[in-house]
């Protein structure tokens, strides 16, 4: 299922062309080897949501080769922390290379390994979060979370509309019912409130309260 008219997407699409090129090189090379990225529209809002909040202390879980971080790190300076995370070395020699490239000002920190347990594993009070791993670990991140984000931080989780999937009760993969799941807490939890946007292929940002 399409999750939004393929004409608007294109046409918002149009206006962000005059986003930095090395945007454009990230996307074309994620193109090339058919690697999932969170594309311009959603890291336009990645952006505006990291800088309306003035966020420090950012937590990524799946970083893949960086393109995210580099969104959050739009112009923000060196007061800004970026904590990515991902399995693949390839990838953080990959991210970490775009990033010297783009010359952000940003603090990054790369950690390998499984996100979960760095989570796990990191202290708390972060302003964002940004949920980017497996659907079925969906609902494990959620609880682990919001825990670690201060009051007024943001989780932010991309794919939770998932191709439309999570509408149709007949469809019951564990991808579908992780994404399904984990909207299921953001609405249910009175300690966040959250919405979802239908941009791309859905994504939930959940404020602390």
């Amino acid at each position: 299922m399409i999750i939004t008219n393929p004409e608007i997407e294109g046409y918002m699409n149009t206006l962000l062309e005059t986003r930095s090129t090395i945007f454009k090189e990230v996307e074309e090379y994620a193109e090339s080897i058919r690697f999932p990225i969170i594309e311009p529209l959603v890291g336009v809002l990645l952006n505006q949501y990291s800088r309306l909040i003035n966020a420090k202390r950012i937590l990524e879980l799946g970083s893949g080769f960086g393109y995210s971080a580099l969104w959050f790190s739009e112009g923000m300076d060196e007061s800004t922390k970026i904590i990515c995370t991902d399995f693949k070395e390839e990838n953080k020699k990959r991210a970490l290379e775009y990033f010297r490239k783009a010359k952000i000002r940003t603090k990054i920190e790369f950690r390998l390994g499984d996100a979960i347990r760095i989570l796990d594993e990191i202290d708390s009070d972060f302003d964002i979060i940004f949920n980017d791993v497996e659907k079925e670990d969906y609902p494990e991140v959620y609880n682990k979370s919001i825990p670690k984000l201060r009051k007024g931080g943001l989780l932010i989780t991309d794919n939770t509309l998932w191709y439309g999937k999570v509408t149709q009760s007949e469809i019951n993969d564990y991808q579908t019912t992780g994404s399904r799941e984990y909207n299921r807490l953001a609405f249910t939890d009175n300690r966040v409130l959250s919405v979802i946007l239908p941009l791309r292929d859905g994504i939930t940002i959940s404020m602390k309260l």
